[in-house]
């Protein structure tokens, strides 16, 4: 069983026009959100075994904070370029070449294709995966690269607006 879980990062600045959409921060709302998430997810009891993330500033500072939270390293975080404006072909090629030896992943990325992505996933549909969103599901495979065609189910969602 490999458990993939994919987060959009959470809410970013828009307040310096200088500043490119890569290198864009966290705004208040972002810094605050993201580690209520990230033990939300790990009171739930999930463990996690690799975190790999969009080189983003956004999406690297989420990471950052949900790698705190679960007592991993930040020099643990695997960055992946590809990650930033993935389509889901981008995320199944990523996924399909992860170490074996992973059994639960977590996942840091972007709107539109993470949400494209998580809709590829199993019969549960997301409109908008909204900022700091987790979406996890379990499939029914023992290597990465069968992830693709294996049988696979929705196990977790949650965002900061949703109330128990």
């Amino acid at each position: 069983m490999k458990t993939l879980f994919l987060v959009r990062h959470a809410k970013s600045s828009w307040n310096d026009a200088s500043v490119t959409d890569f290198d864009r921060p966290l705004n208040d709302r972002g810094k605050k959100d993201a580690p209520v998430i990230a033990k939300r997810l790990r009171k739930k009891g999930f463990e996690i075994d690799g975190f790999i993330s969009s080189p983003a500033k956004r999406a690297l500072t989420t990471a950052e904070i949900f790698a705190e939270e679960f007592g991993v390293k930040k020099k643990k975080i695997i960055t992946m370029d590809e990650l930033y404006q993935a389509s889901p072909a981008s995320f199944f090629k990523l996924i399909s070449e992860l170490d074996n030896e992973l059994k639960r992943v977590i996942v840091f990325s972007h709107n539109p294709g993470i949400t494209d992505f998580v809709n590829q996933l199993t019969d549960s549909r997301v409109d908008d995966m909204p900022t700091c969103a987790v979406f996890a599901a379990e499939a029914d495979c023992k290597k990465w690269k069968d992830f693709a065609s294996a049988e696979r189910t929705m196990i977790y969602f949650d965002y900061p607006k949703l109330v128990d």
